[in-house]
């Protein structure tokens, strides 16, 4: 004889279908924002409103600043790590050949600021993030510029656009195939900047503030943005950041 379930039973199911329906998350991602040198007052405010940007577009994210998270067992749970506004030297060996077997499993990164004033001795990871920090001027106000709108988050970024933050002067390319989306016009500020024996005088007609490119099997995005602490609840850097993430985690948006 066939069971019949009792009407309350029923309705708990369809219930439980329907709610895990409403709330599934399209991807998982980890931020992480452990330092070891300066330490930006903005990362609260960059944590803050990425946990935002995950309720808002329906992912979910985990924040860490341990970097015991850096195996292959927890890594394997996320489809992305973005690294917001970390410093100096973050992981061990163990833990930087845990994150190459990940980007290599076809996963995504995502760097904000000061990601690339990160791991400057961990060749692989300086040619995931394209180019590193050499030095900046004062924070001043200047004019960005759209380089490429065919990348998600940047349908709403203006073709120019009047920013103050913390301009990054960048060393030489670590790779070749990088992408740029937005730029720094270097006539609108002074760039020069001094520091003992480091002297900084700009990176002439291109000044790369954002790009992403293909990686080692997986995704890398980055973009110099996001110093400054009222920047994360700005709109247009929010769709930016949320673009990076987005297309870092699922390789989708081109």
């Amino acid at each position: 004889m066939k069971k019949i379930l009792p009407q309350n039973v029923l309705l708990v199911l369809l219930f439980s279908v329907f709610s895990s329906g409403i709330y599934a998350q399209q991807f998982k991602v980890l931020l992480f924002t452990k330092t070891d040198g300066f330490h930006h007052e903005s990362i609260n405010d960059g944590v803050t409103a990425i946990k935002h940007l995950a309720s808002r577009n329906t992912f979910s994210v985990d924040w860490h600043e341990n970097a015991s998270i850096f195996n292959d067992k927890e890594l394997a749970k996320y489809q992305a790590v973005i690294f917001l506004n970390t410093t100096g030297n973050i992981l061990n060996e163990e833990q930087q050949a845990a994150f190459e077997k990940f980007i290599k499993a076809g996963k995504g990164f995502v760097g904000i600021h000061a990601a690339s004033d990160t791991e400057y001795d961990w060749a692989w990871y300086t040619k995931m993030v394209g180019m590193m920090f050499k030095i900046h001027p004062a924070q001043q106000t200047a004019y960005l510029k759209v380089e490429d709108s065919n990348f998600p988050g940047m349908e709403r970024f203006p073709k120019k656009l009047l920013w103050t933050d913390e301009w990054y002067e960048f060393g030489e390319k670590k790779a070749d195939d990088l992408k740029i989306l937005v730029s720094v016009d270097e006539k609108s500020y002074n760039p020069y900047a001094k520091w003992g024996d480091k002297e900084g005088k700009g990176m002439g007609v291109m000044h790369p503030i954002s790009w992403y490119h293909n990686y080692d099997g997986g995704r890398a995005f980055y973009t110099a943005l996001g110093h400054i602490p009222a920047i994360y609840s700005d709109q247009t850097f929010l769709d930016h950041v949320y673009g990076g993430i987005y297309w870092a985690a699922t390789g989708k948006g081109l």
